[in-house]
């Protein structure tokens, strides 16, 4: 028809022989035909939706809401992307095969190529275009798709009909292409029926409306992964903009957002008690319910789907090694095409057909499967962690509902008795839910691993035969030792968590006593005592690095170890030959996959052993006691809480727009029994013949018969112990009731409503405990508590409460941050805010549990006064008072006396009065005595000044340090900052290695060369023994090829056997130098680690024990134990393991990637991009890491608080009726923990996904550029399989680098905070003279002279002396007195050289003190504080711990003191335990100790600061007497807070403002009358 070859591209080619074009045999016959016409409906389609696309893109702006663009509307949606991306690998199979078989002919034949190639365009078309109408939501135009999969059915149906027709069948390739793209469309057609059928939009005269999901209606929920299509779904796409906007700015709470319904805490709270519920038959009422059975039947399902996941990407991960050895076993042959007998057998229909059986065979096609196979596997996996994180996730927020709520009925018995302590409350939260949660991670890996194992044998074995099996059981056997080692270091963990605990404790007393210790020279005793505690810690650590590196020995040599043993063993099986390098490798990437399931097998076993206990334990809490039914309080029927928490669960379903307010009428109060008329008129509690007890069944409270009358004051009161605020408890119903009843009146319903206030809730009591109970919250809403703020009421409450000053001096008033985190808060001011609390709340009846325990006279006084007799009585709220101060029991309307469990007399003053005359002598002497104290309490310097005045030093100093801080910050930031935005988000996005080289250098030089050195060999050996096997296994396959021509090769005498053998040693001898590289590179890293933590805590402790007093003043205790507790322990335990596996991982991808590119130059190109889009990916991650892990920190910290909080103050959450707003509380904070750490793991995956597909384009690099540039570089097979194995191992490790490096930046914060106080300056200890050159025996004397000394804590401070004189003659008694402020406490700051003394001197005994050593000086001076200080241990070690004096001399200070009969009666003696804190005594005896302390110091000067506030006027009056004779010949300074103390002193000085106002015997300046003394000493009588 034309002339041969005109036309080379002709649709239907050219041939010589065939017109192509005939139609003689019927249109459908001609092959060509048929083609042409499988392009018509790809086109239909494209000219279709093309102007569809663009009109749609151009308005794509006017998209209203955000969310609703990742809402899936049609059904079938994730059928219809597998079967779209199917269809696309087929269409490219059907393009490679068109290809392939146009080779074979003579002319081109576009039509075996074209028509693949725009059916691959039109099914890429399909998909984007499906996308964009189904977010747009316009189901009509999926007609046009509609009818594409019809046509192109019925065209790939009639090609199918044509070729079985022809005599093609399932052995052509193209016969199995077209079959499958019929199976794929008709599916296709199959799913939009499905979506006609559901949606109704055409066809229907009415079309199914659709509304949103509820999450995606608010716009809070951010986590949008349940709601995105499958590929946004599968590759984490819309994180995008989340982690890239990192890094411009931090991520906040605010940008995560919600959670979606289904992963709240309720939800799954209650999925998970209705299957613990459900298992507790009527049959069988009392058994126990399995906490895995509910487990598995609240959250098996996901588990499930995710091990699926898990099963298919484990399949999928052999792919690699099969393809990798079809790779290397074709590699030679395949430039070779089909010859032309083959030809001639399967040409039908004019066209070549290629035999299906070649396609595996093709090198290309190899890499093409390589590279799905590893893409598909990697999105598997990471779907199945995903799946199972999330679930876990679940799993944690139901279980610490469940806990919350059993904790919300524990019977107070339980927690007061210690069978549930606080501790092991917190450690259910803190640890157990975690364990559980990890181990719901890993726990797919359960079945997966053991099928994992039994698959990689089985392929080993029918690679290299039996001497596979050597090599697998070599890992096989090495695993129990994994299993041991694994155990051994959860020992070792918990022993030095014992250890640093104790050495937590002894930190936490130094700092806390730091004053003391500082001014007695025993700074270097107790810091040696904190040593030793870190030298046993530390030795438990050695043990731990030594298991860990072990463990990572293990894991690095058992793959070298297996490799030796299999190909020895083979060896010698097979009569010295060596595998060919195809199976070799294979075998190679094989062991690879094995050994990281055996690995993680161990941890995996571990995992579940802990989770076996933790399921333990938490059974046992849910099992504990829980609280009677208060069925008395609520008239008979019970209301259980869980009715109301229903109710709320239904409420918060419907109204999730506005904030749920907690309508306490969810709880439908029961009606009340009706009482006899005479009793209801008056009676608020009425118990009759009671008996309470506490558990166990002895009673506490015996025969109680007690009535409360309705709006009147009654007072309990009674000796310590005697049963008080156990009668009180009782009446709430905490007690456990063991005969009798509590009877509480119903009130009248007319309650006439107060002026503003809202009507009484009637069921709650308002209750102040003994032991103040503060929220973390600010001051505002601990007094309010949850109900409505009323700004004249609460003024009232504070007024009344005198909290005002106190309120005044926090650093944000009353929304300053108060409780556990909050700022400390002293005893007092705790306990009237827990006062104000109560009287706040609106309710009837209000119990006040000895609400003057630790409030000085004054405040008593008035709060007494104002709150109780004027505020609640004026607003008729029934008060029930215990107390101690008798002199109040004139105002109480009824009095119950109690004595040893049962009450004494009840009735008001008169009755007792008249009745009773024996018990009110009785209280009318106790209130003489009180009174006394009354008269001289009144003017002083109260304890609650001196509260506020602790509270403002604290203040001001934190402030004063605060302003710095921000200076200094704002110095750096303007030095990095130059207004633009690329240097804020350089610093987020730089790897601080400052810090890590300061890290290194804390470790020690030679470990860090050491350790360097090592890898680096380590790495190049390990390259070596690879690289040695390939050479081996090409070698000896060449030679035997070669050997086949006759024997002449072997008349030279050489012998191949021989010549392997020295291939074998070379191989051994390599394999074993790995082995041993490893081990000496795991110690290495583990013990410079080591040596790291070592220095940097023993520099951080004497840097911090040397510090100046102001350090202690400016810098928050917590900031400080911070870095002892938190950052050591990330110094000790974290950072070696990541910076082992950081170095590890990152030295594996290079060297992979070095050995790829010598082998194949080529694959440096495809390098290039790779590498830009790597570095990209990890600079993000790292940023967006960081902050979220941020976020997970600090939301878990609330948790657990609240948590703790919750157990502590148990019975006033339940006095006040308060649980449901507790509960709320506790959902949200776990929701904000679980949004967090979602996002943060979403955010893993995000990366893991990124960097797995990276490295298959990198195992696609290597296999393209050794198959189609084999002429570069050195590719003999061996060399190419070595390539592969190499590119598959940097798959895994990969994400590795990016995952440690992140982590790493995290922990270096930790060596930056301790390196930040490694910079303060420390005191100067040395002094100008030598401790030589002073006398043994000075200050004999005790003469003190002081000339014009100016005194001030920092140079940036004001001065507190100002050119202060005076001269005190040996043996004098001197008092100094004056206002707070004044500067007296400074002066005694100033003997010791503890400040800034910047003009003038001190000369004690003819020596300026400035020029001693402080050691020298402080040892020989003596101080008692206003604060006592006592630390842990026994009574001999806090009065002497030099252990330098006799037990006589111990003695005869106790006796001083007045203590000596109190220590004698004690167990033990002098030996006696001492609580922390001394917590064992009261405040007088320890402040009595802290006068013992001062005497066993026999120096002849004693100053003593305000010693005697906190002790009672007798006490104090015999103290006076003691130190005027025991000290007669030393000189004593007082400082005074009562002035009375000072009368008899031989001089006094009166300060004011740093300056000294007036200086003279006490009775010289008595006579002034307007003196300041005077005036004092007239307030103080």
């Amino acid at each position: 028809m034309q002339s041969g070859g005109g036309m080379a591209l002709s649709f239907c080619g050219d041939d010589q022989d065939i017109n192509s074009y005939s139609v003689k045999d019927g249109m459908l016959n001609n092959g060509c035909f048929v083609d042409a016409l499988n392009l018509v409906p790809h086109v239909f389609l494209l000219f279709i939706t093309f102007p569809i696309l663009f009109i749609g893109w151009g308005s794509q702006s006017s998209k209203v809401q955000i969310h609703h663009n990742t809402w899936l509307h049609f059904p079938g949606h994730n059928m219809r992307w597998i079967l779209t991306f199917s269809l696309l690998f087929v269409h490219v199979c059907e393009f490679a095969e068109g290809i392939v078989s146009n080779k074979g002919m003579s002319t081109n034949h576009l039509h075996l190529f074209m028509p693949a190639f725009m059916g691959f365009i039109a099914a890429t078309t399909s998909v984007v275009y499906y996308h964009n109408i189904e977010t747009s939501n316009f189901p009509k135009l999926l007609l046009v798709l509609f009818i594409y999969w019809v046509l192109a059915f019925i065209t790939k149906s009639i090609k199918l009909w044509k070729f079985a027709e022809h005599y093609v069948g399932p052995q052509h390739l193209r016969f199995c292409i077209t079959a499958l793209l019929v199976v794929l469309y008709g599916l296709l057609m199959g799913v939009e029926i499905n979506v006609i059928r559901v949606r109704k939009y055409v066809f229907f005269a009415n079309p199914q409306k659709v509304k949103p999901p509820e999450d995606l209606q608010d716009l809070g929920v951010r986590f949008l992964q349940p709601f995105v299509n499958l590929l946004s779904k599968s590759t984490y796409w819309w994180m995008n903009p989340l982690i890239m906007g990192a890094h411009k700015r931090p991520i906040e709470l605010k940008k995560i957002g919600k959670l979606p319904i289904a992963m709240r805490a309720l939800t799954n709270y209650l999925q998970l008690k209705d299957a613990y519920e459900d298992q507790r038959t009527a049959e069988d009422p009392n058994r126990a319910p399995s906490i895995w059975r509910s487990m598995y039947r609240a959250f098996g399902r996901p588990i499930l789907l995710s091990s699926t996941f898990r099963y298919l990407a484990d399949l999928l991960g052999f792919a690699g090694p099969l393809c990798i050895s079809g790779i290397v076993k074709y590699l030679n042959n395949s430039s070779v095409g089909p010859t032309a007998k083959e030809i001639e057998a399967n040409t039908h229909l004019g066209v070549y057909f290629m035999p299906s059986i070649e396609l595996l065979k093709d090198t290309s096609v190899l890499a093409v499967l390589l590279f799905l196979a590893l893409i598909l596997q990697r999105t598997f996996l990471q779907a199945s962690y995903y799946v199972t994180i999330e679930t876990g996730i679940n799993l944690r927020g139901a279980l610490l509902a469940m806990i919350y709520n059993k904790m919300l009925r524990l019977s107070t018995s339980n927690m007061s008795m210690g069978e549930m302590t606080l501790g092991q409350i917190n450690n259910l939260v803190a640890i157990e839910t975690n364990q559980l949660m990890w181990f719901l991670f890993l726990c797919p890996n359960l079945w997966a691993m053991p099928v994992q194992i039994v698959m990689g044998v089985i392929l080993l074995y029918y690679l290299l035969g039996c001497s596979a099996l050597v090599g697998a059981s070599v890992i096989v056997l090495l695993a129990p030792v994994q299993y041991l080692i694994a155990t051994k270091l959860a020992d070792t963990q918990k022993s030095s968590l014992e250890h640093s605990t104790e050495r937590l404790k002894k930190t936490t007393e130094i700092l806390k006593g730091i004053k003391l210790l500082k001014l007695y020279a025993w700074e270097n005793i107790f810091c040696g005592s904190v040593e030793d505690t870190r030298g046993k810690e530390l030795t438990s650590l050695k043990t731990f690095a030594f298991y860990t590196s072990m463990s990572i020995f293990m894991n690095a040599a058992i793959p070298i170890a297996a490799v030796l043993a299999t190909f020895v063993t083979y060896y010698f099986w097979t009569g010295n030959t060596v595998p060919a390098p195809a199976e070799a490798f294979a075998a190679l990437a094989l062991f690879h996959i094995l050994v990281t399931p055996l690995f993680l097998l161990s941890t995996v076993v571990r995992f579940a052993v802990k989770a076996l206990f933790s399921v333990q334990k938490l059974g046992e809490f849910l099992q504990s006691d829980e609280i009677g039914d208060d069925s008395w309080r609520n008239g008979d029927m019970p209301v259980s809480m869980e009715a109301g928490k229903k109710h709320m669960g239904g409420t918060k379903a419907i109204n999730r727009k506005q904030p749920m307010r907690y309508q306490m009428d969810n709880y439908e109060q029961p009606t009340r029994r009706q009482m006899r008329p005479s009793e209801t008129e008056d009676v608020a509690v009425k118990v009759s013949n009671g008996f309470f007890s506490w558990g166990s069944n002895l009673s506490t409270l015996s025969d109680i018969n007690i009535r409360i009358p309705t709006g009147q004051l009654t007072m309990i009161v009674g000796q310590v112990g005697c049963g008080k605020s156990s009668l009180l408890l009782a009446m709430l119903g905490e007690m456990q009731n063991i005969d009798g009843r509590v009877f509480w009146s119903k009130l009248p319903d007319y309650e006439p409503v107060h002026e503003g206030n809202i009507s009484k809730n009637r069921y709650s009591v308002a209750y102040a405990t003994q032991k103040s109970w503060l929220l973390n919250a600010t001051v505002e809403e601990n007094i309010t508590f949850g109900s409505p703020f009323n700004k004249q009421r609460y003024k009232a409450v504070i007024d009344a409460c005198s909290l005002q000053p106190d309120i005044d001096l926090l650093p944000f008033g009353d929304q300053t941050e108060i409780g556990e985190r909050g700022i400390n808060l002293s005893g007092g001011q705790r306990q009237r805010i827990c006062v104000a609390r109560a009287l706040y709340q609106n309710t009837n009846i209000v119990f006040l549990d000895d609400p003057f325990s630790a409030l000085d006279i004054h405040l008593s006084d008035h709060l007494m006064q104002e709150g109780i007799l004027k505020f609640l009585q004026d607003d008729k709220r029934t008060v029930v008072l215990v107390t101690h101060k008798l002199q109040y029991l004139i105002h109480a309307d009824w009095i119950i006396a109690m004595k040893d469990g049962s009450v004494l007399r009840e009735g008001t003053l008169k009755d007792i009065q008249t009745h009773d005359i024996e018990l009110y002598e009785h209280w009318k002497t106790l209130m003489n005595r009180q009174d006394h104290g009354l008269e001289k309490d009144i003017q002083q310097d109260s304890q609650t000044t001196l509260e506020r005045k602790t509270l403002r030093r604290a203040f001001y100093s934190r402030e004063a340090k605060n302003q710095m801080d921000d200076e200094d910050e704002e110095e750096e930031e303007e030095e990095e900052d130059d207004d633009n935005m690329s240097t804020t988000t350089n610093r987020r996005s730089k790897i601080p290695w400052r810090v890590c080289w300061c890290y290194m250098s804390s470790g020690g030089f030679f470990m860090v060369f050491l350790m360097v050195s090592s890898k680096l060999l380590k790495h190049s050996v390990i390259v070596a023994i690879d690289y040695w096997l390939a050479i081996w296994t090409s070698k000896t396959n060449e030679t035997i090829g070669n050997g086949t021509i006759g024997n002449e090769t072997f008349g030279n005498g050489t012998d191949p056997a021989k010549d392997d053998y020295h291939y074998l040693l070379v191989f051994t001898t390599l394999c074993a130098a790995g082995i041993t590289l490893c081990l000496i590179t795991s110690l290495t890293v583990e013990f410079l680690g080591l040596s790291a933590a070592t220095n940097l805590h023993h520099n951080l402790l004497n840097k911090i024990i040397h510090a100046p007093i102001r350090f202690f003043d400016i810098t928050p205790l917590g900031q400080i134990l911070n870095r002892f507790s938190a950052d050591t322990n990330i110094i000790d335990q974290h950072i070696p393991p990541t910076l082992e596996s950081l170095t590890r991982s990152t030295l594996l991808c290079l060297s992979a990637i070095g050995v790829i590119s010598s082998i194949t130059p080529a694959f440096l190109i495809a390098l290039v991009p790779l590498a830009v889009a790597f570095y990209f990916i990890q600079k993000y991650f790292r940023v967006a890491s960081k902050d979220l892990q941020d976020l997970d920190d600090s939301t878990q910290l609330p948790l657990l608080c609240h948590f703790s909080e919750t157990a502590e103050g148990l019975t006033t959450i339940r006095a006040f009726r308060h649980e449901a707003r507790f509960k709320q509380r506790m959902l949200e904070l776990t929701d904000t923990n679980n949004t967090a750490y979602l996002f943060l793991s979403a955010a893993n995956r995000w990366l893991e996904v990124r960097t797995d597909y990276l490295g298959a384009v990198i195992v696609l690099a290597a296999a393209g550029a050794s198959i189609w540039f084999p002429s570069i570089g050195l590719a003999s097979g061996g060399l190419v399989g070595l390539g592969l194995t190499y590119a598959l191992t940097v798959t895994n490790y990969l994400n590795w680098v990016v995952r440690n490096l992140a982590d790493l930046e995290v922990q270096m914060a930790a060596v930056k905070k301790v390196n930040s106080f490694l910079g303060t300056e420390s005191e100067n200890y040395e002094g100008t003279m030598d401790a030589s050159q002073v006398p043994e025996n000075w200050p004999q004397d005790g003469e003190i002279k002081i000339q014009d000394l100016c005194v001030r804590y920092d140079p940036m401070l004001k001065p507190v002396l100002k050119h202060v004189n005076m001269y005190i003659e040996p043996g004098q008694k001197v008092g100094i007195c004056g206002r707070t402020g004044s500067g007296k406490s400074s002066l005694s700051l100033a003997f010791f050289n503890m400040v800034d003394m910047f003009e003038g001197k001190i000369v004690i005994d003819g020596i300026d003190i400035c020029k001693l050593p402080l050691q020298t000086l402080r040892s020989r001076l003596s101080i008692i504080l206003q604060d006592p200080v006592l630390f842990s241990g026994s009574i001999r070690f806090n009065l002497d711990p030099e252990r330098t004096c006799t037990d006589d001399r111990l003695w005869e200070a106790l006796e001083i003191a007045q203590l000596k009969n109190m220590v004698k009666a004690l167990p033990g003696g002098l030996d006696a335990v001492v609580n922390e804190g001394g917590e064992n005594f009261s405040v007088g005896q320890r402040q009595l100790f802290c006068l013992a302390r001062a005497f066993v110091r026999k120096s002849s000067i004693l100053i003593m600061d305000e010693a005697t506030a906190s002790i009672d006027m007798a006490t104090e009056n015999i103290l006076q007497k003691v130190v005027m004779t025991a000290f007669a010949d030393r000189t004593v300074v007082t400082i005074a807070h009562r002035v009375h103390t000072i009368l008899t002193a031989d001089l006094v000085i009166v300060m004011k403002r740093g300056n000294i106002l007036e200086y003279d015997k006490p009775e010289t300046l008595l006579e002034q009358e307007d003196g300041m003394f005077a005036s004092f000493v007239r307030a103080d009588m």
